[in-house]
């Protein structure tokens, strides 16, 4: 096992456990170090005036530190007295895992640190993002809800072959953006692709549609009034930049509504609009309002064709209760309604989120198709027949029959047995000897086998995956692109190693070095670099030594001048310091 797991972590299926990567915190440089410790320190000063109150009261629940980046499985200690746990992902992963994860109260966090070059804002997801932005807003018992019923619903949503392509899209442009050295044209080429695939998606998925509600309220989100909004959105949270923005009347406030899953996102830019739900119950209902629109509840012709257009594995529940599980190809209708379905490939078939003993792949391994409906002029559905009723028409063990199906479906054989629910209805009946017809067109004949017909008069579910995790291989996960390490030069590693004798000095783990001659060294080495002044600069102002303050704020002023898009960074990281040096005053 390549992390190490706790009693939440136990319970995930083998198929998410593919995504789970170790967070090696050796491969923390004293540079990320600082990038973190910089970020947090500005954020939780603006934050703390602008942000939902959950927030700073949750940094101290989920054992998030200000100062270093945190060991995800030493906040998994902290996390599981909330009920939740974290493990690490390399960037992006599908969205029907994320949010399968977050379904089994688990936050997934990408292990990974923006590099200092873009510590304002980066479009892969780090560990500031997930770490700093999701952890601690969970601490709030209304929201963690949300957040779980939000994975449940949305790993259930029906995706499109589109959305997967503009997923690998999306990750591809993160990592090369946030990768040291890459071109901009390759930069621009991706940015162009992926303008390209959002123009032509054709009609929004569900999982597309969902997709908008997770980013305008678990990434995005503000609460409160229109007057008076606070963050609690993660991305915002995580963005020293956007948090800032995101609070001026550049940003348009609209009210939280289920017309947010209709507003689409640009991962690449600033958002030009907000939505601001009254409080965290309220996000729960949107989420109902939504999930009431989808396959999962509405069933139907609709469902069906929708898992069929997605050509992904997904699942129909008939109105016994019997599940279908496969890659659906075919539906036959009649007056609008689905009156014979077919599957394509290895199809598993369960009650109750549990395979039938006897149905799974092995059973079924080039698909499964059945009539839907009610028999031709009986009103009574065979599901809601009793053990009379049914052999009255002669559905009983030995008997031939002919079956004529609403629609025109016809199914002829001998009846060998039925398989029944909990409540005592007939879910499957099987049969020898079968052939199965539409309007005199032949659809299925067995000759040795004997064939299954599904029970149901009609499709109540159709939803994303199996109903039996257990009954596919599911550990199929194929990365075709990694997040790119920068690579390093021996000027490089002299710079991490100046970074890491500065946070030795204030950690008391060595105070012998010598401040003044590190400062030189970046300062004729290093003249872009102005996070270690920086450092160096509170070092100074907190040991009261005033005259090496000075010579360290003349260079960040040149560092400024010379390097403009620094300036405010500099500016906030200078006016941090002396804010904390009025609270906490060197004695």
């Amino acid at each position: 096992m390549s992390y190490e797991s706790n009693p939440i972590l136990d319970k995930l299926p083998k198929h998410l456990r593919q995504y789970i990567k170790p967070q090696d915190y050796t491969d923390y440089t004293a540079i990320d170090q600082a990038v973190w410790r910089y970020v947090m320190r500005k954020n939780v000063d603006y934050l703390s005036s602008v942000a939902h109150s959950s927030y700073l009261d949750g940094l101290k629940k989920t054992g998030i530190s200000i100062d270093q980046i945190p060991n995800m499985y030493g906040m998994n200690r902290i996390l599981k007295d909330i009920g939740w746990a974290a493990v690490a992902v390399d960037g992006f992963i599908p969205p029907s895992a994320f949010m399968e994860f977050q379904a089994y109260n688990v936050l997934v966090i990408a292990s990974d640190i923006r590099q200092l070059e873009h510590i304002e804002y980066t479009p892969a997801p780090d560990i500031i993002h997930e770490g700093a932005g999701h952890a601690p807003i969970i601490a709030n018992p209304e929201y963690a809800e949300y957040l779980r019923r939000f994975g449940e619903i949305g790993c259930k949503a029906i995706s499109s072959a589109k959305d997967f392509e503009l997923y690998e899209a999306v990750r591809h442009l993160s990592i090369i953006k946030e990768a040291s050295g890459t071109p901009n044209s390759e930069i621009t080429a991706a940015e162009r692709h992926i303008e390209e695939l959002q123009q032509n998606m054709g009609q929004p998925s569900e999982m597309a549609l969902i997709r908008n509600l997770h980013w305008w309220t678990v990434e995005y989100g503000l609460i409160g009034t229109l007057d008076d909004p606070k963050i609690y959105g993660a991305g915002l949270l995580s963005s020293i930049g956007e948090s800032a923005w995101c609070m001026t009347d550049n940003v348009k406030k609209i009210p939280y509504s289920i017309e947010a899953a209709h507003t689409a996102f640009d991962i690449t830019k600033p958002q030009p609009q907000l939505f601001i739900t009254p409080d965290f119950a309220f996000l729960s209902q949107v989420l109902e309002e939504f999930a009431n629109t989808m396959a999962l509840r509405q069933g139907g012709l609709k469902g069906i064709n929708k898992l069929i257009h997605s050509k992904e594995l997904g699942t129909v529940e008939l109105s016994t209760g019997l599940q279908i599980s496969g890659n659906f190809e075919k539906v036959i209708t009649h007056e609008g309604k689905p009156v014979f379905f077919l599957t394509k490939g290895p199809t598993a078939l369960s009650y109750r989120e549990k395979e039938l003993v006897g149905h799974g792949i092995e059973k079924h391994p080039t698909g499964f198709g059945s009539p839907l409906g009610k028999l031709k002029g009986i009103n009574l559905a065979i599901e809601d027949m009793s053990p009379r009723d049914l052999k009255a028409y002669n559905i009983y063990e030995g008997e031939q029959v002919t079956l004529e199906f609403e629609g025109g479906i016809n199914v002829t054989g001998q009846i060998v047995t039925g398989t029944r629910n909990l409540r005592g209805e007939i879910i499957l009946t099987t049969l020898r000897n079968c052939a199965v017809a539409h309007n005199g067109k032949l659809l299925f004949q067995s000759q040795d086998e004997l064939y299954h017909m599904a029970i149901g008069e009609r499709i109540v579910s159709a939803f994303n995956g199996p109903a039996d995790l257990n009954s596919f291989n599911l550990i199929h996960h194929n990365i075709k692109t990694f997040t790119k390490k920068p690579k390093k030069d021996h000027k490089r590693i002299l710079l991490e190693q100046l970074y890491q004798q500065v946070r030795d000095f204030r950690e008391r783990k060595n105070t012998t070095i010598s401040r003044n001659k590190v400062f030189n060294e970046v300062k004729g080495n290093y003249p872009e670099d102005w996070l270690l002044p920086m450092e160096l600069y509170e070092l100074a102002q907190s040991n009261g030594d005033t005259v090496f303050a000075a010579t360290i704020r003349e260079h960040l002023e040149k560092v400024k001048q010379d390097q403009p898009k620094l300036g405010y960074l500099i500016d906030d990281g200078i006016d941090l310091v002396h804010k904390n040096l009025q609270t906490h005053p060197t004695k």
